[in-house]
């Protein structure tokens, strides 16, 4: 068990990672010109793509450890707090983030497992293109906050008395 506790800390690290870094990167991106910021949007899809596999198998180590842990102890509350916070991670990113990507990424050519994954969710409404960026940028920091959270529930029941 407690390597797949490992397991888990480290995914639900690599997915507040992945977040952080794109809420680092706004006040720098504010001051992007319109064509610079559209040309800079696309750099990130095939890296992340890869990347937000990790958030799913969070979840899923979660559920897993979940199962394993005796109920109503302090591990499975916080484990319990850790999950639900990495499901809320997942719905900012489809209700809000993904069909902005879609969006952003529209007259890419993406091919195999990125344009599958990139024809899901809905999209957004054509707006202005800062409202939009406002849309993206805030949902990764909120989805960094609530990442961090997870990471920090979860790495609190490794360390609490099984």
């Amino acid at each position: 068990m407690q390597v797949l506790h490992v397991i888990a800390l480290l995914l639900v690290a690599i997915t507040m990672a992945m977040a952080l870094a794109h809420a680092l990167e706004y006040p720098g991106k504010l001051r992007l010109s319109k064509e610079s910021y559209l040309a800079t949007q696309t750099i990130y899809y095939p890296g992340f793509t890869f990347g937000g596999i990790c958030e799913v198998g969070g979840i899923v180590a979660l559920v897993a450890l979940l199962f394993l842990t005796p109920l109503g102890t302090l591990r499975f509350w916080l484990i319990a707090v850790a999950l639900a916070l990495m499901l809320s991670v997942q719905a900012i990113f489809w209700l809000v983030t993904q069909p902005v990507n879609k969006f952003w990424i529209k007259d890419l050519d993406l091919h195999a497992a990125g344009g599958r994954f990139f024809s899901l969710g809905g999209t957004k409404e054509v707006r202005d293109w800062k409202e939009l960026r406002d849309i993206w940028e805030y949902s990764h920091m909120a989805r960094s906050v609530l990442a961090m959270l997870s990471l920090i529930a979860v790495t609190v029941a490794l360390a609490s008395n099984p």
